[in-house]
């Protein structure tokens, strides 16, 4: 049995399938727009930087070849194991098992805290809004990635799998919050079509999935997102 730190919300597709996981971390955004869209509003050169909800760690050496030192934070056991294996010849890189909720990292210690497409979904993330608020030191940022379930092709399949989500709700609560946002108009690029099929049948219903395959042709998906930042 896998070792999960106590409170984790589970992450079904990266949890159950890392390895298809890891082909969509691969063609998420080939133009690098999400990184720099955070560098330009807070850059992390010689800064300390948290990656929440790391997975296995793939953006944990992009991160590390500006950042001061990286902390890789990840509820999954297994999963953080292989973030640490990932990086093990990075000395500036460190990994935790440990939830967003409960950061095992001291006050006002990071620059920099980002989470992408992890915990931060709007109305019930507020424990770990608070330790946001209390690791990020004055002068830092904090960052969350997620889809933007009001546009595209790939928002209406989100849509279709979790009815229960409204993205109206999860609007006003990071604007109650005090967070601005800006929309993010991501792709996903494949080399192989069998990937891109594989990647949709773990982000969607079965039903749901088919669809999405049956009406992508080719090797790229737009992938709809908004970028939502704090500064503290």
């Amino acid at each position: 049995m896998p070792r999960i730190a106590r409170g984790a919300i589970p992450s079904p597709n990266i949890w159950n399938t890392p390895q298809v996981y890891e082909l969509e971390n691969r063609a998420v955004d080939p133009q690098g727009a999400a990184d720099a869209a955070m560098r330009e509003l807070r850059p992390w050169a010689g800064a300390t930087v948290l990656d929440i909800g790391c997975g296995t760690g793939y953006h944990l050496p992009v991160l590390a070849a500006d950042a001061a030192a990286v902390i890789g934070v990840e509820p999954h056991g297994d999963l953080a194991g292989l973030a640490r294996r990932r990086c093990a010849n990075l000395p500036n890189v460190s990994v935790h098992a440990a939830t967003a909720q409960d950061l095992p990292i001291p006050d006002g210690s990071v620059d920099v805290a980002m989470a992408r497409w992890a915990y931060f979904f709007g109305p019930g993330c507020e424990p770990g809004l608070r330790e946001l608020s209390r690791v990020v030191r004055r002068g830092g940022a904090a960052f969350v990635i997620d889809l933007d379930a009001t546009r595209g092709s790939f928002g209406r399949w989100f849509s279709r799998t979790v009815p229960a989500y409204s993205a109206r709700e999860v609007e006003a609560f990071w604007v109650r919050q005090g967070w601005q946002r800006r929309p993010l108009d991501l792709t996903m690029s494949f080399e192989r079509r069998a990937d891109l099929e594989a990647v949709l049948r773990i982000e969607f219903a079965p039903d749901v999935a088919e669809q999405a395959v049956a009406e992508t042709p080719g090797l790229e998906i737009f992938y709809p997102n908004v970028l939502r930042w704090r500064y503290f």
